[in-house]
């Protein structure tokens, strides 16, 4: 006999979906779908169409989240990505690892959906990502069916559409190629593997060195980050391994200790976004907050 937990747990992956998606917070989306198991389990009338009712309530509670993160965003310091989902090269079994292999969870999509107010985010993500119905997304966001049709229409016209994918095999040659030439130290080594119009954007709320403003264009990139190696040494390339972020090829540091401290640099995630066989963006997270999405042995830092 199929049980509520059953039928829910059966659900989870989908809701962890939905909510990743809305939110771009790991932690967020974890919480909005245990939070929807608690109301679901304290529910005593009957559910009609349980899978809406999920959906429609792990909405709600990630909007309710967004709109808090509007605030915060306030004083934040510097740039903000999306929490990462960062899992073993070798794969994982956790299922937010399935969840960013769906190519809308990749870093360049979600970074283009921060630029969104809260109820045009949800009402553009349920109904194009997910199908959701327009009277639905009313009821969620407690507007008409017009007006949720209107909210997503305007955040179509908002976003800039991300680089389109690459299959794994070019993103992973791509970031490979920017790694070594890194670690050459040549700046026109480097020049040649980024997009003409490459970005950096670092995200550390002021825990640390990171760019404070996006770096824009392939020059500036490279020389970033090659005075970035000439201020901490090799020792920094060395501190880096290979792991999935967001479901693609990146690279985590555990951090390293230098002579002095500001030689010296905590936990941190790199990520990549490769188009037209070259790297189109680097991310840099290093603010610990934004760690919940780690899924590595041993990880130094847990938000």
């Amino acid at each position: 006999m199929t049980t509520l937990v059953d039928t829910f747990e059966a659900e989870r992956p989908r809701l962890l979906h939905v909510a990743y998606r809305l939110t771009g917070s790991v932690a967020d989306a974890e919480d909005a779908v245990q939070e929807a198991w608690l109301r679901l389990a304290r529910t005593e009338t009957g559910i009609d169409n349980l899978q809406a009712w999920l959906t429609t309530v792990v909405s709600r509670l990630c909007l309710d989240r967004l709109t808090s993160a509007v605030a915060r965003r306030e004083t934040y310091v510097g740039q903000w990505l999306p929490e990462p989902v960062v899992t073993p090269v070798e794969g994982s079994a956790d299922p937010l690892a399935a969840v960013v292999q769906q190519e809308d969870n990749r870093l360049a999509a979600l970074v283009v959906l921060d630029v969104l107010p809260p109820d045009q985010r949800v009402a553009f993500v349920l109904h194009d990502a997910f199908g959701v119905p327009f009277a639905e997304i009313a009821e969620v966001l407690s507007i008409e069916p017009a007006n949720a049709r209107q909210l997503a229409s305007r955040a179509r016209k908002a976003v800039a559409d991300p680089p389109p994918p690459v299959d794994d095999e070019e993103h992973d040659a791509a970031v490979g190629r920017f790694l070594a030439a890194m670690a050459s130290g040549d700046l026109d080594a480097v020049l040649a593997t980024l997009h003409p119009d490459a970005l950096m954007i670092g995200d550390s709320n002021g825990t640390t060195s990171t760019a404070a403003q996006v770096v824009r264009g392939a020059d500036k990139v490279a020389r970033f980050y090659l005075g970035l190696l000439r201020r901490y040494g090799p020792d920094s390339l060395g501190a880096m391994q290979p792991a999935m972020v967001n479901g693609q090829l990146g690279v985590v540091s555990r951090g390293w200790t230098g002579e002095t401290e500001k030689l010296s640099s905590p936990a941190r995630i790199g990520g990549f976004t490769v188009r037209d066989g070259l790297v189109w963006a680097t991310y840099d997270v290093a603010n610990p907050e934004k760690f919940s999405g780690v899924r590595l042995p041993d990880w130094p830092v847990r938000p």
